[in-house]
Parts: structure tokens; sequence; C-alpha cells
């Protein structure tokens, strides 16, 4: 029996995931739908079904949803950055895993030159208060600007064919499709220059009393996407090889599934994925960096690690 449910209607999702997902196995909240950017997580996922664990996903239509499933006990972890839903809510989430750092870039038509270029433009973004929402805040604070009006497509690819058809001038696009731009595009688009970003863009995380009183399918877990991290790390092919034909990577198009080396290839060698799942260094630039972006309130310095991750879980597989 394959372990997913089917993408459904933001409007519905909630309740059907709440009704169809038997308690016995780990429901897993996704911010969108798969993709090449979600293949090594169900590499992962075999890996962990291979080592006993029972699961079963459901991909939401954008970050806030998954946030919300997780917060109301609806789904048990969930994908995102929720640090601003961490420090204002009362339910103890944690974050016990980095899938990806915020490796995106600025991608405009040739009518830009310059971030400053942007000021009173309209972007195009993936999600309210998720990763490029955040990089968008800090280039306006870094900048001096003030951006347009924010629209939001969910997914990278999705916002290439808004730029390429003319529907966006601006946008914040991850690696692979920055350079598949610019590879096939390259005389109408340019990238625009960026600081450099540690912080997390994706993360999976969970609420503290679930994860303890889950802890064996925790550990399983975090341990199959520390082992795929690491091997990812040494050979990026390890993902098109022990991507699933029959899975939901597997029924991509031919096209996706052909890119897969390459995709993982550019991402491994451009740093978007730690080989040992960010820990105490991503937990420390993320502070840093959502403090600055506007989504935590204090100082970084001040504010209780603990508070937002709980490495446990991280600690064991990686030192085993």
């Amino acid at each position: 029996m394959k372990h997913f449910i089917k993408t459904l209607a933001a409007t519905a999702v909630l309740a059907v995931a709440a009704t169809t997902a038997s308690a016995d196995k780990i429901k897993i909240a996704l911010a969108e739908t798969p993709s090449d950017e979600l293949a090594a997580f169900f590499v992962a996922l075999d890996r962990a079904k291979a080592n006993g664990l029972d699961y079963e996903w459901t991909a939401f239509s954008d970050e806030e949803l998954a946030i919300q499933a997780v917060l109301s006990g609806q789904m048990d972890i969930g994908f995102g950055t929720p640090y601003a839903a961490m420090q204002r809510s009362k339910a103890p989430i944690r974050i016990i895993f980095q899938l990806s750092k915020l490796k995106f870039f600025p991608v405009t038509t040739k009518k830009y030159a310059t971030l400053e270029d942007l000021d009173g433009e309209p972007i195009l973004l993936h999600s309210r208060g998720g990763g490029t929402d955040s990089i968008a805040n800090v280039i306006e604070d870094k900048m001096g600007i003030k951006f347009g009006e924010r629209s939001y497509v969910p997914g990278s690819a999705n916002r290439v064919v808004a730029l390429v058809s003319g529907q966006a001038d601006a946008t914040i696009i991850d690696l692979s499709n920055k350079n598949k731009v610019m590879r096939q595009h390259g005389d109408k688009f340019n990238v625009l220059p960026m600081f450099d970003v540690e912080a997390s863009d994706e993360a999976l995380f969970a609420n503290l009393d679930w994860i303890k009183a889950n802890e064996d399918d925790v550990n399983t877990f975090v341990a199959a996407l520390a082992s795929v991290w690491a091997d990812m790390a040494e050979d990026p092919t390890i993902i098109s090889r022990e991507t699933d034909p029959d899975g939901p990577i597997g029924q991509l198009p031919a096209e996706i599934l052909a890119e897969l080396d390459n995709f993982y290839t550019e991402a491994a060698e451009g740093g978007l994925y730690d080989p040992v799942g960010g820990g105490l260094k991503a937990a420390q630039a993320d502070l840093e960096w959502y403090t600055q972006a506007g989504q935590l309130e204090g100082d970084p310095s001040t504010l209780n690690i603990d508070d937002f991750w709980y490495m446990a879980p991280l600690d064991k597989a990686t030192m085993n």
C-alpha cells in the first residue's frame, strides 16, 4: 500500500487529512506538492520505511497551512521554518532537522541591475511568512528599500514560468532554477548581486510532546534523513539511483527525472544541504536571520536555542 495522500484543495485538505490518517502512522505535512526539490526527502522516507517507519503525507498548498496543521495536532511533522509561530504559540513546537538552506537568488528582467532598483517594484515570492518572504524583508532592511506588491506562487519552477511568460518582472528562486533560467534565457534576465545566507529555508518540526512520546519513530526518521544527506554530500547521484520509480517522485515528468543528477550536483556544490542536518550551527544562524527578517522578536544573542530546536534525535543520528 502506498503511504501517501494525494494533494487536495487547500480549503479541504485539513479536514480530510485528519480523518484519513490512522493513529499508528506518522502524519507528515508537506508545504508543496512533490517535485525534484523533494526527491532527497522521499529517498529518506523509503529508507525509514525499510527500517520500520509507517507514515503518510499530505501536500498542503503553502507553508502556513502545513504549520497550522501541526499546531492543531492534525498532522505530526511539518515542513517549514515556523519561527514566528513557535515564539507566539503556546504549543512546544521544535525543529529537529534542517532540510535545506536559504540559497535563493533575486532574478529579474533586464530593466533591473541591482537590488536597489527594486525599490517600489512588485515581486513574486513563494509563500507569506516563508523563506523567500524573509529574504525580501532582509533585502529591504539591508538595502534601505521597500518592495511594492508582494504576490505568492509556491515553487521556484512555477515562479520561473511566470517570469519567462512575462507575468512577473522580479522574483526570488532557488539555485537550480536560477541556473536553468540563465542557461536558457540569459539574454533576457539578470541575477542581482546578493549577500550570502546560511539560515534554514526548509526544516522539519513537530510538537515536542509528540516527539518524546514517539521517540523511536522520530529517531528512525531523523537517522534516515541524516544518512541520505551525508550520502548526497559524497555522491549527489544517489538520489536518482534510489528514487522509487513507482513513488511520487518517480511519477514526475521524464524531463524532470532526467535532470535529477544535475539538480542535486548543483545543489550540493552550491551548499544548499548541510551534510549533518544543521544542528547548533543552523539554529544559531536561524535565530540571527529570522530576527533580522522580523519573524522573531528579541536579541538573537539572548534567545534560547532550546525554545526552537530539539537536538536529541539529530545528535543520536550523527553520533552513530
